[in-house]
């Protein structure tokens, strides 16, 4: 067990004192297609409509605990398969105090299924659930109940997609700009030639002026010599980051990519749980790690920021900013939060940046609920 796992059970073991227990009474899932407000242009994936899974985990003290999963690229059913197949025979009847020991009950009784993928992902929407569950049964936020603070935090306007074009994409940044963002992140490659991708990013530049902070998303595009030599390319527009540049297991080529380019290399979105990151732990070559929650849950990306702290590196996750908002408020080495906006029709209380940053919000658990009418108006369309 980990350091943070061992610290999270005295924590754990302290609140019980105060609160008592509660027991896992049933679990329910949801599938949901909601309408995007702003369908979103990346160039290689058609997306109309944010297919959700939901899950609520309830607990014999009527407590409701939700987490979801946005996939993305299809799988909607067979997720669903997976945690009322395999994962929530595991966990009825379990005391659900003691979160990190229920990821690792269900890590070790899926063994043979896999340790990444669908399984994984499964496995994230209930540890989501199960901490919201334990925040809302200690009537704590989240940030609080892992010893953070909840100052404003630095976000990133995301979404200047390559589907928008070049104007479209300096558009949207500068729409960004105007609402108090002092970063923002566009794309490149697929839809680009390595011609059309320097223009974009130094016309980027050029419209938004030296004091603004640019990432460049490659989304996996390229191959590790095109990284290399589009990359010297557009060194000289002094860029915050190039992200995900190769595919995410290509570790060899990251490392190649960071020792031969000036702009600071970064990535993780894809990868899965800590096992999934030791090479870049290890290499320390780059900087900046960017886990996505549907990929190993609050559970799984505490314990790959205390690696990444140990290693000098520092968290910038994926998207779903209103949930990592209590990570980044929490642990000793946080970096940006990522917004796109796509989910602020969908919340009760959307937690939305001002001035380019967020709070924590003060509700316990994460805080998140769904709009109830969603669930009768948006049945999952497959």
């Amino acid at each position: 067990m980990s350091l943070l796992a061992q610290a999270y059970l005295v924590t754990i073991i302290h609140e019980r004192f105060w609160v008592g227990a509660m027991k896992i009474k049933e679990i329910r899932t949801h599938l949901l297609s909601v309408p995007f407000s702003d369908p979103p242009k990346t160039g290689f994936l058609t997306l109309p409509n944010i297919d959700l899974l939901v899950v609520e985990v309830e607990t014999d003290s009527g407590v409701i605990g939700t987490g979801h999963l946005h996939p993305l690229a299809g799988g909607m059913r067979t997720l669903e398969m997976c945690i009322n197949e395999m994962l929530t025979p595991i966990l009825i009847g379990e005391e659900a105090d003691d979160v990190p020991s229920l990821w690792q009950r269900m890590w070790q009784a899926t063994f043979i299924q896999g340790r990444m993928g669908i399984t994984l992902m499964a496995m994230s929407a209930l540890d989501i659930a199960l901490w919201d569950a334990f925040g809302r049964h200690q009537g704590k936020p989240l940030w609080q109940i892992w010893g953070g603070r909840p100052n404003p935090l630095p976000v990133y306007g995301s979404g200047c997609f390559r589907g928008l074009g070049h104007d479209g994409m300096i558009e949207k940044a500068k729409r960004f700009v105007s609402e108090g963002f002092t970063a923002i992140k566009m794309q490149v490659a697929h839809v680009f030639t390595h011609d059309e991708d320097v223009v974009n990013v130094r016309d980027m530049r050029e419209a938004l002026g030296d004091d603004i902070e640019i990432m460049v998303d490659v989304n996996q595009g390229w191959t590790v010599d095109e990284a290399i030599a589009v990359g010297k390319r557009i060194d000289p527009f002094d860029l915050t980051w190039l992200e995900e540049p190769v595919m995410a297991d290509d570790f060899d080529g990251y490392h190649a990519i960071a020792d031969a380019i000036k702009t600071p290399v970064v990535g993780g979105e894809n990868n899965f749980t800590h096992h999934d990151f030791k090479p870049f732990f290890e290499s320390k070559k780059v900087p900046i790690l960017q886990p996505d929650i549907m990929r190993g849950g609050y559970t799984e990306l505490r314990v790959i920021s205390e690696h990444a702290h140990m290693s000098g590196l520092t968290m910038a996750w994926h998207m779903f900013p209103e949930l990592s908002v209590h990570l980044t408020a929490s642990i000793d080495n946080p970096s940006w939060l990522e917004y796109m906006g796509w989910y602020d029709h969908l919340w009760v209380e959307p937690n939305n940046p001002k001035n380019g940053m967020m709070s924590p919000s003060d509700r316990p658990g994460h805080g998140m609920d769904f709009r109830q009418e969603l669930f009768q108006d948006h049945p999952y369309m497959s």
